[in-house]
């Protein structure tokens, strides 16, 4: 990830392109070509991921009162495939693509949140549920089908997860019988991870992609003075 600046910047109804990297949507499939540098050891990473929603969905849902957070499940059905040429990396599988939007920053309404998503036989199920600053809190259970359609369910019991090792970030999740166990930490930062999860969920075994953000930690000074570490600004 990498900060540029506005005129490096430009959007039209089917396409965002950023610096070297665009995004483009030609009807059926949203293609991710990819021109950057990893840090902090410089590598290049480039070539293309690209992603074919089952459908698309036009459900949206408030993550607060206000109406200042906002969430959509663009496509929890689809298929995707990555194809890198430096590094040379090339796989396939189901995808999952998602929106948030705002008018306020994340860390003034939220504390923290939890989001998790798992293919099933037909189709696919998300859990998300996060502690707002005024106390209260939300929880989403959906189950979307490839057609788009989506349903709330009955949210299982709360089920607690270890912390990650290195920044020690808070996990939970919900699972049928309110056990549920990390298969491998993806990624363990400051103030978010992401995680593989093995639990039971509407009375089927499954591996959900989880994920944990922290607010409060992301708020924080001194995690403030790391990001421009992982996210370097560039001027064209």
């Amino acid at each position: 990830m990498t900060e540029r600046s506005r005129s490096a910047v430009v959007r039209t109804a089917t396409s965002f392109q950023i610096g070297p990297s665009s995004l483009i949507w030609d009807g059926s499939s949203l293609s991710y070509d990819i021109d950057e540098w990893s840090v902090p050891v410089p590598t290049r990473i480039r070539g293309q991921v690209r992603i074919w929603p089952t459908a698309i969905t036009e459900h949206e849902f408030s993550l607060d009162s206000g109406g200042h957070h906002r969430w959509r499940p663009i496509a929890p059905c689809a298929r995707v495939e990555v194809q890198l040429g430096n590094p040379s990396l090339r796989w396939s599988g189901d995808a999952y693509w998602d929106s948030n939007a705002g008018t306020r920053p994340l860390e003034a309404d939220f504390v923290s949140w939890n989001w998790s998503r798992t293919s099933q036989p037909e189709g696919a199920s998300i859990l998300y549920e996060g502690i707002r600053r005024s106390g209260d809190s939300f929880c989403l259970a959906l189950h979307a089908d490839p057609n788009g359609g989506i349903e709330p369910f009955e949210p299982p019991e709360a089920a607690a997860l270890s912390t990650t090792r290195w920044w020690r970030i808070a996990r939970s999740t919900r699972a049928d019988g309110g056990q549920a166990r990390v298969l491998n930490t993806l990624e363990d930062t400051p103030f978010y991870s992401r995680s593989l999860l093995s639990k039971s969920l509407r009375d089927q075994p499954v591996t959900m992609v989880h994920e944990s953000l922290s607010l409060d930690r992301f708020s924080s000074a001194w995690v403030r003075c790391l990001l421009p570490f992982r996210m370097p600004r560039r001027f064209l």
